[in-house]
């Protein structure tokens, strides 16, 4: 099986997450979710796309126990 590309954080993401302070909860995620998000916001085509997609991980990362809108108890919050 052929290793995953590695997507590389670009830098409105990160503003974005460091903004929400959620920087730490996306770091506690598996590499794979990390490496997911970013793949997914990056595939965007349109700028209204890739807003909602980066909308809607920083929601995932505020709440926690959810990841692209399916459960993950591991990040479930208090």
């Amino acid at each position: 099986m052929a290793a995953r590309a590695k997507n590389v954080m670009p830098s409105d993401v990160r503003s974005r997450l460091v903004a929400a302070g959620v920087m730490n909860d996306y770091e506690s995620r598996p590499a794979y979710q990390r490496n997911d998000y970013l793949g997914w916001i990056d595939r965007a085509k349109q700028s209204a796309t890739r807003e909602k997609r980066i909308s809607q991980m920083l929601d995932e990362l505020q709440h926690g126990g959810v990841y692209m809108k399916m459960t993950h108890p591991p990040s479930a919050k208090g």
